[in-house]
């Protein structure tokens, strides 16, 4: 394959800055297992015309000159070979690649008296090695990987690994793309102790929780800040394309996330992504395609089951039978509504990328499109986006960097989750009778409740949210970033950075007047959202006398944060060609609503790093927060931290020993914070309404809640104690750290008495603790020609409520699906957050209804004896990767897992328990019910008079164990190849096996997506399984 060098030149002029660049490609390329290669180049001036050589052969007119031989082995740092490495006479265009096993031989004109080798291979640093009287060279490349990993992004800049003091953990950018994700924050599971990564459903483009050692807010955001390439993000960064990141780092610690004030007290999550680098012009590709199937099915009952039920449901409540026994003989299984729903649906993803740079500009560009159709018909996710970023020197005091990140959302929603009986999709292709057929003679979609006179009204065509329903969203995100650094003196360096989001979402939701009693109903919310930054920092690095080492910063920056949003929807179209295009067509305009809301983000940041001997090493960050949310005598905040940490491993007593090659103890202290309001939240507002005088209706503007007293910042102070351990010559690594963090002043809606005239307001209202362990392993199990690498993580978090305002408990997570209608979830001192809360049940009575447990002896069954029925935080999570190298394959293993972590079904109340209704439900419930013969049955009487309450009865065990992903790669070698340096084969599988105790669909689930509400399914959109075949290639 052959790649016009003009595009690339062309693609060069166009990203980098007036045009200075130009790249002379020149060189043959080969693959190795693993090690991506590309074009040898070299920089001209502006006037030549770059011609690509015919061979990198030694020149014609010193062929007959005497010359020398050398010949030798390139290996890596572990020994393996690196085939297509490039040796090369430095100063000229004489050269050569070294075989399939790392050798190379290279002959050097007599006329060349001191040459010298020049060794490269991509991702790996070059060397240069002077010949002198050898006659073979062996060398050993340093990989640039393993020295990028020795560099940690912080806080507003960068350390080396060997000197941090705080508590961060590193995702690569091989584990963010081992195996295909819709966005970076699924990449991360399982992949960074003390991360608990929670995929919300398997929506396409679905949301993700993550939480970094546990959560820490009522009222506020439990979800970490994304910085992206030093912007604080102001969401999830699932706009981001996997194949842009260059690395992830999670700062979790005081010492860590202080630098970040108010926006750090859940961690603080750095994404950089993929910059230029001093090399050649590297083109890379990346493409897969997927297959995703249902996982499992639920065992619902036939038809034949259905109406023998239905006939139990008949007899127990007096009433005739619904169906004879000649009817029921016939029926066979009927409409499999899973099937009707459910579909195997594809991902299609590409990207490519264009990088390279010499000593003065460096740039990369990158575009990528991804397609995500989901496994419920008509859902569908699709994102175009394209990244650059160029680095230009300016002179040896100035430099400037740019960097963009542009997306396009599209996303197909369905009405798939949540609902009481059958009135969501999912809800109604679990609950529709299997006796009737999706479509009428007519084409016309079936109204099941009109086939059976028991059948309920609520029981909708799940096939109505699929034809006659859509709900479309389409967001176009702009992220920018520039920065000019100037260094007066060597030492010392200025860095002013601006950067913009910009982000337009819009949503159209239309149903057709063919959807069940509907006569066209159309609905658009538009919102924009913008941020702007400016950041000032100076930053000092020094050493004095060998052994103390200062790196000094300073800064202030200033962020602000616009918000404006208009909703408007409309009912009664006489035709559904318009949609929501023509909402003054319908005959009932609903009111238009509007809005717009600001604030502003002012701070003041300071650090200081020492480093004595590379044995002692101290940290201490400030930061002060100014935030326009809070009332005059609380809009600042201030937040400090320190941390110091001992490198045993440096001192002079274990040089001496080989055991240990690494050990650093570590401990820090801080304070962090969390605004946790919203802007206005101290002003007393005015809303609009309306009111009658008289005959006539006037507008008005009123408050709606009292106006909020002394309202505190919420803080966080963690305390942590840490240790890094390398032994056996850093083959095995181990990670260790225990933490305490208490959050105080957490701010949340409260109550108020009727006398007040307002029913709310917000407060400080009490404490949350977290506290944990987390433990890390990475080892190289075997390093011969089969190669075997371990990284695991397990992580330990306690949470519990300290105090509640006036000791005062607060009920949450509301549910009404028909049959009950309750709180299930409370926070109450001493126990944890999201507790679930209701009543044990007791067996059941003599006629088969449940019997409640009467905890407070009082003969009743009422609220206070509700208990705690179980607990949604998992005793522990954790991480296991294998991989196994053998020549050009690799084999990838990734298991990821929770024990110990409730789940609240409230699925299972209208699926399982609600009888008479005529709802179809699991085979389990005809097979496994209460009757004379069965009085231990897991399910009741099949009665309407089913007595129903929030109880243990819909609390399971949510713990699973799941292979997340096994991947099979060939890497292809081309040694002879001028054009293609690496291409990568491999086949995958995603959540092909999941062990677990769990009787729904996924134990991976969270369908509240809220920051108290962990572990709920409410009917979710099941997680997929997917097969996938892909490459990656460089040219």
């Amino acid at each position: 394959m052959k790649i016009p060098l003009i595009k690339l030149y062309s693609l060069c002029w166009i990203f980098c800055v007036g045009g200075i660049f130009h790249a002379k490609a020149s060189g043959h390329l080969s693959l190795s297992s693993g090690r991506p290669m590309t074009f040898l180049s070299s920089v001209i001036s502006q006037d030549t015309v770059p011609d690509l050589p015919q061979d990198l052969a030694v020149p014609a007119d010193t062929v007959r000159a005497p010359k020398t031989t050398i010949s030798g082995k390139v290996t890596d740092s572990v020994g393996a070979s690196l085939p297509g490495a490039t040796v090369q006479i430095k100063g000229t265009e004489t050269g050569t690649i070294t075989d399939g096993e790392g050798k190379y031989q290279i002959n050097i004109p007599s006329e060349n008296t001191s040459p010298v080798l020049v060794f490269s291979f991509v991702g790996f640093e070059g060397k240069e090695v002077r010949v002198d009287n050898q006659s073979q060279i062996n060398v050993t490349l340093a990989s640039e990987e393993e020295e990028l990993e020795e560099v940690v992004v912080i806080g507003y800049g960068s350390a080396r690994k060997a000197d941090l003091t705080g508590s961060i953990a590193q995702v690569s950018t091989e584990e963010v793309n081992a195996y295909p994700t819709t966005n970076v924050l699924q990449a991360m599971a399982g992949r960074a102790p003390g991360v608990q990564v929670i995929q919300n459903d398997g929506s396409p483009g679905g949301g993700v929780n993550i939480r970094i050692r546990g959560s820490n807010s009522i009222q506020g955001d439990n979800s970490p800040l994304y910085v992206i390439d030093g912007f604080p993000y102001s969401g999830s960064p699932t706009n981001l394309n996997n194949a842009d990141i260059a690395s992830i780092e999670v700062l979790k610690d005081a010492s860590a996330t202080a630098i970040y004030g108010s926006r750090g007290a859940n961690g603080v999550v750095l994404i950089t992504t993929k910059g230029g680098v001093q090399a050649p012009t590297t083109v890379e590709f990346d493409a897969y395609y997927s297959v995703q199937n249902l996982r499992k099915k639920l065992g619902l009952m036939d038809g034949r089951q259905y109406a023998q039920l239905m006939n139990i449901q008949a007899e127990n409540d007096g009433i005739d039978p619904y169906f004879s026994e000649g009817e029921i003989a016939g029926y066979g299984s009927g409409t499999d509504w899973q099937d009707q729903v459910f579909d195997q649906a594809p991902i299609k993803s590409s990207s490519i990328r264009v990088s390279g740079g010499n000593e003065a500009t460096r740039f990369s560009v990158g575009g990528s499109v991804f397609d995500q159709e989901g496994i419920i018909q008509g859902s569908d996710y699709n994102r175009y986006a394209l990244q650059s970023s160029i680095h230009h020197t300016l002179s040896d005091k100035f430099t400037i960097d740019f960097s963009t990140n542009l997306t396009k959302l599209t996303t197909a929603r369905r009405d798939s989750d949540g609902g009481a009986r059958g009135n969501s999709m999912i809800g109604s292709a679990l609950v529709a009778s299997p006796l009737s057929t999706p479509y009428n003679q007519d084409g016309t979609l079936t109204i099941l409740s009109q086939d059976y006179p028991f059948v309920s009204p609520d029981i909708i065509n799940p096939l109505n949210y699929i034809n006659e329903e859509f709900n479309n969203v389409t967001a176009n995100i702009v992220l920018a970033n520039a920065s000019v650094s100037y260094q007066p003196i060597p030492k010392l360096t200025i860095k002013i950075l601006g950067g913009i989001e910009n982000r337009d979402d819009r949503t159209d939701v239309y149903r057709t007047t063919d959807f069940i009693n509907s006569d066209g109903n159309a609905s658009v919310n538009t919102r924009q959202y913008i941020s702007r930054l400016n950041e000032n920092t100076i930053a000092y690095t020094d050493t004095i006398n060998e052994k103390h080492k200062f790196d000094i910063l300073a800064g202030f920056t200033y962020q602000d944060f616009q918000t404006r949003y208009l909703a408007g929807s409309a009912a009664g179209f006489l035709s559904d060609l318009f949609e929501t295009d023509n909402l003054g067509a319908a005959t009932t305009p609903g009111i238009p609503t509007s809005g717009y809301a600001k604030s502003v983000l002012l701070s003041y940041i300071g650090r200081v790093n020492y480093n004595y001997a590379d044995k002692y090493l101290f940290t201490a960050t400030w930061r002060a927060d100014g935030s326009s949310r809070y009332s005059e005598g609380n809009k600042w905040g201030h937040f400090p931290s320190a941390a110091v940490a001992w490198r045993v491993s440096q001192e002079g007593f274990m040089q001496d020993q080989t055991v240990i090659s690494e050990l650093k103890i570590r401990t820090s202290w801080g304070l962090t914070g969390s605004q946790a309001i919203d802007p206005y939240s101290t002003l007393n507002r005015l809303f609009p309404g309306y009111t009658v005088f008289g005959e006539e209706l006037y507008s008005t503007f009123a408050p709606q809640s009292l106006l909020p007293g002394d309202l505190k910042w919420e803080t966080t102070e963690q305390f942590d104690l840490g240790m890094d351990l390398g032994i056996v010559g850093g083959r095995i690594m181990i990670g260790a750290d225990f933490y305490v963090k208490n959050t105080r002043d957490l701010l949340s809606t409260v109550r108020l008495p009727s006398s007040y005239g307002y029913t709310t307001t917000i407060a400080n209202v009490g404490e949350i603790q977290n506290k944990g362990l987390e433990l890390s392993l990475d080892a190289i199990v075997l390093n011969k020609a089969f190669r075997w690498d371990v990284k695991g993580n397990i992580s330990f978090n306690r949470n519990k409520v300290v105090s509640l305002n006036e000791g005062n408990p607060i009920l949450t997570n509301y549910i009404n699906v028909v049959t009950v209608a309750d709180n299930f979830s409370i926070m109450e001192e001493g126990r944890p957050l999201g507790q679930f809360w209701g009543y044990q049940e007791d067996g059941y009575t003599e006629e088969g209804n449940i019997r409640y447990k009467d905890l407070d002896g009082d003969g009743e069954i009422t609220d206070s004896d509700k208990t705690a029925i179980g607990d949604p935080n998992p005793d522990f999570f954790y991480g296991i990767n294998s991989t196994m190298t053998y020549k050009n394959f690799q084999l990838d293993l990734f298991l990821q897992g929770s024990k110990g972590n409730d789940i609240f079904n409230v699925s299972s109340i209208s699926s399982t328990m609600d009888y008479g209704q005529g709802l179809n439900m699991p085979a389990e419930v005809l097979e496994d019910h209460w009757t004379p013969q069965n009085t231990d049955a897991k399910y009741p009487l099949i009665s309407r008079n089913t007595d129903l309450k929030v109880s243990d009865r819909y609390v399971e065990d949510g713990s699973y164990l799941r292979l997340k992903n096994i991947q099979l790669a060939y890497d292809f070698s081309f040694p002879e190849s001028k054009w293609i340096g690496n291409l990568k084969l491999y086949v995958s599988g995603q959540n092909l096996l999941t062990f677990t105790d769990y009787s729904w669909w996924d134990p991976e689930v969270n369908s509240n997506g809220g920051d108290t509400s962990l572990g709920i399914d409410h009917y979710s959109y099941p997680i997929p399984k997917s097969y996938t075949l892909g490459l990656r290639a460089t040219f």
